[in-house]
């Protein structure tokens, strides 16, 4: 039988989801609990990976299991075996084929960044006390939807057969003090959202204007556009499947 984990994390301590055969990481966290917990070796699979220091207010992974399993025990169990900054939210029963990375239709991602010097934020949000132009930072992002391809935003040397990404959902919003750039795609390349934020942050500085932003999309290269933001800012937020509501 197969199920989807739902989950969430803090990645301050995290080198990512993804196993690392020399760093702690989420995926192996998750899998020792559910190992111990259910006494037999359990691999999860995740819907994607997220870098060191991202955190997740939702994330999914399947795993399979011989026999049927009682959801709020498990649920329990883990909670109570897990460390206080992974939390799991719910498990669902789904189909044999059903895939937590293939079948996701799409996925959305928040940065998040703080104008004043706040000591409740250290870790969960950047503190960036510039003065930014958030309508142009704006305007910058219905540039996004009229391309597909977004090399110049990619970490370089990695692994992907494509670079073709389809945004449905690109904006900032200000409230007091905190920035948040909210961005929906069917999938992200590595180091994507942090390195349009980057670039995002030059136009709202006026250090490059709206059709710099456009030869940049258009040069698929990673060397035209701005550097990476950290990490603690980025979260994922939501992946939707068509089966899971």
């Amino acid at each position: 039988m197969r199920y989807f984990i739902e989950l969430a994390y803090n990645g301050t301590y995290y080198h990512g989801w993804q196993y690392q055969p020399n760093a702690v990481s989420v995926q192996e966290t998750l899998n020792v609990a559910l190992t111990t917990i259910l006494k037999t070796t359990i691999d999860s699979v995740g819907a994607g990976r997220t870098d060191a220091g991202v955190h997740a207010k939702q994330m999914f992974a399947h795993f399979d299991f011989d026999t049927e399993i009682e959801v709020s025990f498990l649920i329990h169990k883990l909670n109570s075996f897990l460390p206080k900054d992974i939390a799991i939210i719910n498990l669902h029963k789904v189909h044999d084929t059903a895939h937590a990375r293939f079948d996701a239709t799409k996925r959305t991602y928040e940065y998040h960044i703080h104008s004043q010097k706040n000591v409740f934020e250290n870790g969960s949000s950047w503190y960036y006390p510039a003065v930014l132009d958030i309508g142009v930072m704006n305007s910058a992002t219905k540039l996004l939807f009229s391309h597909i391809d977004f090399e110049c935003f990619s970490k370089v040397n990695t692994d992907v057969n494509t670079f073709n990404c389809k945004i449905m959902e690109a904006h900032w919003q200000q409230y007091g003090n905190q920035l948040i750039f909210t961005i929906t795609a069917d999938r992200f390349l590595r180091n994507m959202v942090r390195a349009i934020v980057g670039t995002m942050i030059n136009i709202g500085l006026e250090k490059i204007k709206l059709h710099d932003f456009q030869n940049i999309l258009e040069s698929k290269d990673r060397n035209q556009a701005g550097v990476s933001v950290p990490a603690h800012g980025l979260y994922l937020t939501k992946i939707d499947y068509e089966y899971i509501k």
